[in-house]
């Protein structure tokens, strides 16, 4: 047998069969993950800039209210029992 020391010979079967599902299974995963990963950036990227975005509104509405001595925005809310 010279020309195959080393080599690994797998033989069809139920076992050979059976890894071959799992690594196809697993493979799926892998790429389903790093997809979900890919999005979940994404989906942080934009949550921070909406954070952020928030923020700043909330400042610029706290500056008008108290350059122009208006009540904050919570005072013309209705109370909770309407």
């Amino acid at each position: 047998m010279k020309g195959f020391q080393g080599a690994v010979v797998l033989h069809s079967g139920p076992m050979t069969d059976r890894l071959e599902s799992i690594e196809i299974k697993l493979a799926h995963l892998e790429r389903a993950v790093a997809e979900i990963s890919d999005v979940v950036a994404r989906q942080q990227k934009e949550l921070d800039r909406a954070l952020d975005r928030n923020q700043r509104l909330m400042e610029k509405i706290a500056a008008l209210e108290s350059e122009s001595g208006a009540a904050s925005a919570t005072a013309y809310e209705k109370p909770p029992h309407y």
